[in-house]
């Protein structure tokens, strides 16, 4: 059997919208992608929705835009040690300093603990990183940055559908950023989009991605007409609107071919989401019998988790190591990824900081003992029972020599899992 990481939905809609784009010609940004801003925003339940280049870009038009509320270069963001590496590299790309805090090896997210003494008082923003699809403890973050006057940046790249008391992750924050990667539950095959409930917010995010143009409309800046535009020599009788660039900016836009594929994945959203969410919670309840040496993530009654992927964790008991699993689960067909590594301590482009290893235990222990599989929406009920017990006869056949290693065999796994519908 054979279980990719991830997949893509390509709706017939989406191949329909496709071809009569290509008839028009007119393929870059256009009514097509604010189409599909305005379903994102509506999903999510923020104002407004801002398609961006990639998730990456997300996160650095996002730090942006606190520029135009007096920040200054090199100013810093705290963020999670652990994440996806285009999380720290979005802090240096919008010119900022990265200020990593330790996670929660149990939620794989920033320990909110330890934020406050790393705020100086050149500290600008946090940006919490929901990992996994897991949402990061918002409330405490959020009280931190009332008391000192920041502002929040929620890294969504993984967390499409997640829920935080009641609240969808996109809503939790100042900002938040999301990647509509291929492998993601919503995707572009590319590309990213920033929610924000702030029309100002909104309105700087539209000149950044379009160079920093003064000329920030939404039908301007995304071409959706050609006619007459009133403002276009409010600037002067000699100059044009759409080149007077009032702010640093990117090229980060995204195309019509892309957002068609967007708009037909969000026609078939909850289908999506549930599959997925379906998969991951019936791995995670079933991972129970692989404690103490596999551990992932748990649900807590007050959320509802994003079904990026399922993470594993090799944990101090176990008589083997994170390569000797994955060399099993590749064997066997379950395509895996690692899960990420600690930024500052375990990823060379970011030596410069003068971290040492240690300083981050929890997120540099993830980094060496952790992977994630998919859970997306092509695999069902078989393929799930097919990991369990992929498994759980590699954790027969990985007994300590002392007999403290207790794995059930493969055929209880499957029964423990046919407990509950998949």
């Amino acid at each position: 059997m054979k279980i990719p990481f991830g997949t893509i939905s390509v709706t017939e809609k989406s191949k329909k919208l496709i071809a009569d784009i290509l008839e028009t010609n007119r393929l870059s940004s256009g009514k097509y992608v604010r189409q599909f801003e305005i379903m994102f925003a509506e999903l999510v339940g923020a104002k407004e929705a801002v398609a961006v280049s990639t998730g990456t870009d997300a996160d650095a038009l996002a730090l942006a835009v606190l520029y135009d509320f007096n920040a200054q270069r090199g100013d810093e963001i705290i963020l999670p040690a652990l994440s996806f590496i285009s999380t720290g590299n979005a802090v240096l790309q919008a010119g900022f300093t990265p200020v990593f805090v330790d996670i929660e090896r149990n939620t794989l997210n920033i320990d909110p603990n330890k934020i406050e003494e790393k705020i100086t008082n050149r500290t600008k923003a946090i940006m919490p990183v929901h990992l996994m699809g897991k949402p990061a403890e918002m409330d405490t973050i959020n009280d931190i940055a009332t008391q000192h006057e920041l502002l929040v940046i929620e890294d969504a790249a993984e967390a499409h559908g997640a829920v935080y008391k009641g609240k969808n992750v996109g809503t939790l924050g100042d900002m938040a950023a999301f990647s509509l990667y291929i492998a993601h539950i919503i995707t572009t095959i590319e590309r990213g989009i920033v929610t924000t409930s702030r029309a100002d917010f909104a309105e700087i995010l539209r000149s950044l991605r379009s160079h920093g143009r003064a000329c920030k409309c939404e039908s301007c800046v995304l071409n959706q007409s050609s006619s007459y535009c009133g403002k276009r020599f409010s600037y002067g009788e000699d100059t044009d609107i759409r080149f007077i660039f009032e702010r640093i900016g990117f090229s980060a836009k995204m195309n019509e071919l892309e957002a068609a594929i967007g708009i037909g994945n969000l026609d078939i959203y909850h289908d999506i989401l549930n599959k997925r969410r379906t998969n991951l919670y019936h791995l995670m309840d079933q991972f129970q019998i692989f404690n103490p040496y596999l551990t992932t993530i748990e649900k807590e009654p007050y959320e509802e988790i994003g079904p990026h992927a399922l993470p594993i964790i090799v944990q101090e008991e176990a008589n083997f190591t994170r390569n000797q699993l994955v060399h099993c689960l590749e064997k066997n067909g379950i395509d895996t990824r690692n899960l990420f590594s600690s930024m500052p301590t375990q990823c060379a482009g970011f030596k410069y900081l003068n971290h040492r290893l240690g300083d981050f235990p929890n997120a540099e222990y993830i980094g060496e003992h952790g992977i994630h599989i998919g859970v997306h929406q092509d695999l069902g009920r078989k393929e799930g029972d097919y990991i369990l017990s992929v498994i759980s006869n590699f954790l027969s056949q990985n007994k300590r020599s002392d007999g403290a290693n207790k794995s059930p065999d493969r055929q209880s796994a499957v029964r423990h899992s046919k407990r509950k519908k998949f």
